[in-house]
């Protein structure tokens, strides 16, 4: 069953910034895209890079290494080297506390 756990609070992360977190087993980089937060898994299935490093234009973040690109609404690979999408997390503001749902 699906629940909502605090990741951060919005005045952790401003506009434009990105950040990855470990929760419950799980590295999930957390972005703030104009103020709309969007999380999806951090690591990159290629081979393994940090998307929260990566740089973002619009909903699309490019992974630092290699190149490829991620939505960071759905999670899906958008172009390669990678092949698959990483994982997406429904977010929640509540308040001043970022939830997601894992």
């Amino acid at each position: 069953m699906a629940k909502l756990v605090k990741i951060a609070e919005t005045k952790d992360l401003t506009p434009g910034q990105a950040a990855a977190f470990d929760l419950e087993g799980q590295r999930i980089a957390l972005f703030n895209v104009a103020g709309t937060f969007y999380a999806i898994g951090d690591t990159c299935p290629h081979r393994g890079g940090p998307l929260s490093e990566g740089s973002v234009a619009g909903t699309t973040v490019t992974c630092p290494w290699h190149g490829a690109e991620f939505d960071l609404k759905t999670g899906a690979v958008l172009r390669p080297p990678a092949r698959l999408g990483v994982p997406s997390y429904r977010v929640v503001i509540d308040g001043g506390d970022v939830q997601i749902e894992i």
